[in-house]
């Protein structure tokens, strides 16, 4: 492939303790300094983010989980994107299926955000994904959710963003019925949303653009099957949930991936 591979650990509201977090960190480092061709992220829980970057912000690349649309005010417990840049991260991820689902963000919040965190320079991780695997209409006759969901979602997230400041945003497409399920979604399946959201993409912007736009899977992710998906399938990378917990699993999926 011709764009160096991107594999980001989404590690969620998890490890529970410092210690923990140290510990895997420590355990990673050996896998990714000899890991070729590939660009690794790391997004811990936002407390850990200032013990990590100060003890390995030579050996990793660090990105958050989430972040607020305002730079700064009366936004209780929000984190702003100026501040996580300021901290020393490179990424944001925004418009998780879990922050839609458990927090209600809109794709109209999710917009806000994106403008955001391109503003000051930061590249944001897009994730989109449809909630049902088969979903029916009101006669029974079978609906493509994928496209519907994920067309609506680009739309909207992407809607006022510039042909000049969407080339820095990393898209995710993690359909929600494979996360956490160990129900992957299928490679050909995958390859299949890869292509309709470039064709979105070049709706919106053009061509060249969707071409060059990095789009990577997530959902269900580990070491047996994410070379399906980055050569197979050929996404640009992987978002990697629960098996980034797993230092050893997480660095097969790394060494599969740099191969």
């Amino acid at each position: 492939m011709d764009k160096q591979s991107l594999v980001i650990a989404n590690w969620k509201m998890n490890p529970t303790s410092l210690k923990e977090v140290e510990h895997l960190s420590s355990s990673l480092k050996p896998e990714i300094e000899k890991a070729q061709g590939v660009e690794t992220v790391i997004c811990p829980p936002f407390v850990y983010l200032k013990d990590l970057l100060a003890n390995n912000s030579d050996k990793f690349i660090f990105g958050a989980q989430d972040c607020f649309w305002e730079e700064k005010g009366a936004f209780t417990g929000e984190i702003s994107p100026s501040m996580l840049k300021e901290l020393g991260c490179q990424y944001v991820i925004v418009g998780h299926s879990e922050r839609r689902k458990y927090f209600q963000e809109t794709d109209e919040v999710v917009s806000r955000k994106l403008k955001a965190v391109l503003k000051v320079r930061l590249k944001p991780v897009l994730c989109i994904g449809e909630e049902a695997r088969d979903a029916f209409d009101s006669s029974g006759k079978p609906l493509n959710e994928m496209s519907l969901a994920v067309g609506q979602q680009l739309e909207k997230d992407l809607s006022g963003i510039s042909s000049v400041k969407i080339g820095e945003i990393v898209i995710a497409y993690e359909p929600v019925w494979a996360i956490g399920t160990g129900i992957p979604c299928q490679p050909d399946d995958a390859m299949k949303a890869a292509l309709f959201i470039k064709k979105i993409l070049t709706k919106l912007y053009s061509r060249s653009i969707a071409e060059k736009t990095r789009i990577i899977y997530g959902g269900s992710v580990n070491s047996q099957n994410a070379s399906d998906y980055v050569k197979g399938a050929r996404m640009d990378g992987l978002l990697v949930g629960g098996a980034s917990l797993n230092a050893s699993e997480f660095a097969r999926i790394i060494s599969v991936v740099s191969q």
